[in-house]
């Protein structure tokens, strides 16, 4: 069996047995695929082992796509390697990241998988810790209200968007099984969907080389987070927060 469901942050209270009583009947073999802001890598220490572990003892498999809320250098630390046909990362032995521009053959259906998003959150700025005026913008930024700011490698990297490597393996992944897979899996959607929601919404080259795959591909679903809700944007089409569906 394998599920998805949206940003979690964090936090996966989801997934405890009174809200997900599904896993009573669930095995390491079934998966549960976050579509972006897994959020669990966050520290990059031990303070994320406790949230690790726990997500580890769950009787079924965690798999997550990142999203733009990802601690970006702790990722790059973990080794990859291959798993069912694509590259991951092992962050525990059933936490698995599903590596940007990948193909994955689970349960006889194919899945490609490309996270990754912008930030809209950022509007106050990027503040760089070792600036010198870093403490007076961030004090001014803390009394100001509902600001919305992040700390460069605190809460906000730059690989949140992917690499011209990325888009390479992306389009080489695609381009090996004739750009027909039968789940495609991201975090934001193509700027045809993403220019659909928020007027905070725009364009950019990852909405936009989504937009090819789209237009280049032939799919049976796409699963997406980002954008906070749960609903079917069409037949093909899902944005998936709180929610947990079974596809397969």
């Amino acid at each position: 069996m394998i599920y998805v469901t949206g940003d979690c942050h964090g936090n996966f209270r989801r997934f405890q047995l009174e809200y997900f009583p599904e896993q009573a009947g669930m095995t390491k073999n079934d998966v549960v695929i976050i579509a972006g802001d897994f959020g669990g890598v966050w520290f990059g220490d031990s303070r994320d082992d406790e949230t690790l572990d726990w997500l580890e003892s769950l009787p079924f498999t965690v798999a997550f796509v990142d999203g733009n809320h990802e601690n970006f250098d702790a990722l790059a630390a973990c080794l990859t390697e291959e798993w069912h046909s694509g590259k991951i990362q092992c962050i525990r032995p059933h936490v698995l990241h599903l590596m940007r521009g990948q193909v994955y053959e689970l349960e006889g259906y194919r899945f490609f998988t490309m996270g990754g998003a912008k930030s809209h959150d950022i509007e106050d700025g990027i503040l760089e810790p070792d600036a010198p005026d870093f403490e007076r913008r961030l004090t001014m930024l803390q009394r100001k209200p509902r600001a919305r700011y992040r700390i460069n490698h605190i809460s906000w990297w730059a690989q949140e968007l992917p690499s011209d490597e990325e888009y390479t393996e992306a389009r080489r992944s695609l381009d090996t099984v004739g750009w027909q897979v039968d789940y495609i899996i991201t975090h934001c959607a193509p700027t045809s969907i993403a220019l659909m929601g928020s007027r905070r919404n725009e364009a950019d080259r990852l909405t936009d080389f989504l937009q090819e795959v789209r237009e280049r591909s032939k799919y049976h679903y796409w699963l997406f987070g980002h954008y906070h809700d749960n609903r079917a944007i069409d037949e093909k089409h899902i944005l998936l927060w709180e929610q947990i569906v079974q596809i397969c």
